[in-house]
Order: C-alpha cells, then sequence, then structure tokens
C-alpha cells in the first residue's frame, strides 16, 4: 500500500480519545508518520510511538495553520497520501487502507472522505452543497420546522448516503488527500482559524479534482459541536464565515451556483430550480 503520513491537531485534547486514536493508526504499516501539532497551553500527553513526531506549536495557530505545519512535513518525505484526522475519532478495521486502493486507482481522487457515525449509530450529514450565507444562517439559528426542504438538500440528505458520490464540501473530520493534489491548489487557507477551512480546501480541490464520500466504510466521530454550547466558539465561527464569504462572494456566486447544480446533477437534479441561490 502506497505511504500515508497523519496528522492530527491537539487542543487540551481528550487524551482518552487521542490513545485509542493513536494505537488504531499505529498498527497500520504503510503509515510513515503520525504529526501531532500541538496548540495548547500546556504539553500534551499521550502514548508515545516510534511512528508519532510531537510539534509543540506554544501557542494556538488554528486548526489549518498547524496542520499546514504537518503537510509541509509530508511535502519533504515523499508521501504519496496525508491524513487529517480528529482526536475524537475512531475507525472500522481496514478503513484506511481500503480508502487508500481506492484512491490508488484514480488518480483523479483528491479527497475522500468515509460514512461518519455519531457513538449511538446514527448517521452524520457531512456531505453538503456549497453554502450561501442563507443556508448557514437558517442551520444555525432557525428550529428545525422551518425551510425544512432546504435543510435537506443542502445537506443532501434525499441521496440516501448509501454511494460514493462526488461533493464539494466534505467535513475536516476526516480527510484522505492526495499531496500531489494539495501541491498543485495549495494547503489550508491560512486566514481562517476554525471551521471553513475544510470547506475552502474541499471547493478547491473539487474545482480541479474528484472530492468524494465513500460509504464502503465508517468512522464513528464523537462530535461535540462546540460552536453551539460555547459563546466565544460561535463568535470564531461566525467571523471565520465572513472572511469565507470575503473571499468567495455573499449572495453572488455563480461558481457556488453552477457547482451545486453540477453536484445534484450526480441525481438526476440538474435543474437549477431544485438549488435556489439567494
Amino acid at each position: 500500500m502506497s505511504e500515508i503520513n497523519v496528522s492530527i491537531v491537539l487542543y487540551n485534547t481528550n487524551t482518552e480519545q487521542l490513545n485509542s486514536l493513536l494505537r488504531q493508526l499505529c498498527v497500520y504499516d504503510a503509515i510513515k508518520t503520525i504529526y501531532l501539532i500541538d496548540n495548547s497551553p500546556k504539553e500534551s500527553k499521550f502514548e508515545y510511538n516510534n511512528k508519532i513526531k510531537y510539534i509543540r506549536t506554544g501557542k494556538n495557530l488554528g486548526y489549518g495553520v498547524a496542520h499546514n505545519i504537518a503537510l509541509g512535513e509530508s511535502v519533504k518525505d515523499g508521501v504519496k497520501y496525508h491524513l487529517v484526522v480528529n482526536s475524537d475519532i475512531e475507525l472500522s478495521e481496514g478503513c484506511i487502507e481500503n480508502m487508500v486502493n481506492y484512491m490508488d486507482t484514480d488518480s483523479m481522487v483528491a479527497s475522500m472522505m468515509p460514512k461518519v457515525l455519531y457513538p449511538d449509530g446514527s448517521l452524520q450529514y457531512l456531505c453538503k452543497l456549497l453554502p450561501s450565507p442563507f443556508d448557514l444562517f437558517i442551520r444555525r439559528f432557525i428550529p428545525n420546522v422551518f425551510f425544512p426542504k432546504r435543510r435537506d438538500m443542502f445537506e443532501l440528505r434525499h441521496t440516501g448516503y448509501d454511494k460514493i458520490m462526488n461533493i464539494p464540501y466534505l467535513s475536516g473530520c476526516f480527510m484522505l488527500l492526495r499531496m500531489s493534489a494539495l501541491e498543485v491548489v495549495g494547503f489550508f487557507d491560512e486566514r481562517f482559524f476554525l471551521y471553513p477551512e475544510d470547506l475552502d480546501l474541499t471547493r478547491r480541490l473539487h474545482k480541479m479534482y474528484k472530492t468524494l464520500y465513500y460509504p464502503d466504510v465508517t468512522i464513528v466521530h464523537h462530535h461535540n459541536r462546540e460552536s453551539y454550547r460555547n459563546v466565544k466558539m460561535l463568535f470564531i465561527h461566525i467571523y471565520n464565515m465572513i472572511k469565507y464569504f470575503n473571499k468567495w462572494g455573499w449572495f453572488f456566486d455563480e461558481e457556488r451556483k453552477q457547482i451545486n447544480i453540477k453536484t445534484l446533477s450526480q441525481f438526476g437534479e440538474a435543474d437549477s430550480d431544485k438549488r435556489s441561490e439567494d
């Protein structure tokens, strides 16, 4: 199997969850190095393994900036793939091998995300269309009984999440990335401290390559949804989304419209009426 590096960004990270993930990762012979990029105010504790390289930043650089440190190391290491993964992930057996083997068969696949479940086994709807400001506003602030069709369309719930799909917005909780594609489009945009860095990177990759949802393997994500429980994190989320829309466009983003229409056309929904734009 092709060589792969892994990066995990730490910030006051749950030690038990981190050690559990590290044990799962270390059994993979194809993994060359696991980079732990520590943004925490105090040094993190973890079970050491000879695959692990610990990098303490000394301050909270942000999610994308920290992963970029590891991605830069992966360029030097000459690995084919790099896995960006959260510390609160549980892998299914054979998950990484299966995905890498698939990417080896199609050089146009730049990024992959597996099926993601909550700990209770329910599905996390992490395949999304490119959002308009209105999509994010209603998803965060408006009760679920309002705009149900728009919410479901945005999260592509009608697809069943049971097939391989080429999606322009995949979650950053687990991103298996092709290094050669990253060297073309660039790493995470470092103007984003937290939240839209996965959206921005997937969008850039999607314009030139395939960014796939791959339901043949599953992971469990202990999703904390910090911005729903912490006012400070909510403001960080809003501030960084403003930066995202300043970069790509607010209500007039023709590229967003065309990418979303093309995405829906996979499911026989090419009619632009299926996807309203604000």
